[in-house]
């Protein structure tokens, strides 16, 4: 079964990557674009620590992690995740849906990998580019063990993402124009490239909050790039671990669920 899934996969990446070689230079340039965006959006951490060494505790080169890391997750989100389900709501809206739930596949995971950007990969490279800059900026490398801790974080990061977009995207099984949703979630994403603990002077702490547990934007940047530092504490990774989990089955069983409200273009 699982292998069954793998070879599913490995087409749908054969078959994105493939037309998005059909236009190469659409291709150079949406890559080219991604890579002037990562920069200027590293433009608000150089205003912030232009005239002090530390915020909260977070030093130039420690922020640059966690901005690696909103880098790196942004290149996911939008070249993995995000086409793929916003495609979705299209379906659910013209009734077409039916041509991906008759198939012998579950629906979940052919809906989720049914197209992707492969220029976003560029962020990924960037993302990976600013921990090598980070590091340097800080004299010394990441540890075995916070590299491993990191990589978990990844996969976790990655699930929470995938969770989060999927309850959104359920909502277009109840009210179809979902793209207020969906922009108001990217744009509280934003929020993921600032340590959490910025927050803490703001609303009483009710951002960090909202941040680590209800949308938990700290557990994708913020704890990775702790992991990294050696200083993110056993019971925080696992504590992310078991979040992402619990995510990821809510998500499952709101989408099983909202599938149950579909109605085709033939009823």
């Amino acid at each position: 079964m699982v292998r069954r899934y793998l070879r599913l996969l490995g087409v749908q990446l054969k078959a994105s990557g493939l037309q998005a070689l059909q236009y190469r230079a659409d291709f150079l340039t949406e890559g080219f674009t991604s890579l002037c965006w990562v920069f200027t959006a590293l433009a608000p951490l150089f205003v912030v620590y232009g005239r002090r060494p530390a915020v909260e505790g977070w030093t130039f080169g420690e922020s640059l992690l966690v901005v690696g890391w909103f880098t790196l997750l942004q290149g996911v989100l939008e070249g993995a995740i995000n086409p793929s389900l916003t495609g979705v709501v299209e379906h659910i809206r013209k009734g077409t849906l039916d041509f991906v739930l008759l198939k012998p596949a579950d629906a979940q995971f052919l809906v989720s990998t049914q197209r992707f950007l492969p220029w976003r990969a560029f962020n990924v490279l960037t993302g990976l580019g600013l921990f090598v800059y980070a590091f340097m900026l800080l004299g010394r490398g990441p540890s075995p063990l916070g590299l491993l801790a990191s990589v978990l974080l990844l996969g976790t990061s990655t699930l929470l993402l995938y969770s989060l977009w999927i309850l959104t995207v359920s909502a277009a099984f109840f009210v179809v124009r979902v793209d207020n949703l969906t922009f108001l979630f990217s744009s509280i994403f934003d929020f993921a490239r600032w340590p959490s603990s910025v927050f803490k002077g703001v609303a009483r702490g009710a951002l960090t909050l909202v941040f680590t547990y209800v949308i938990p934007l700290a557990l994708m940047t913020t704890f990775p790039a702790e992991a990294m530092l050696g200083r993110l504490p056993t019971v925080s990774l696992v504590g992310a671990v078991v979040g992402s989990a619990l995510f990821a089955w809510v998500a499952r069983r709101v989408w099983i669920r909202s599938i149950g409200h579909y109605t085709s273009a033939s009823s």
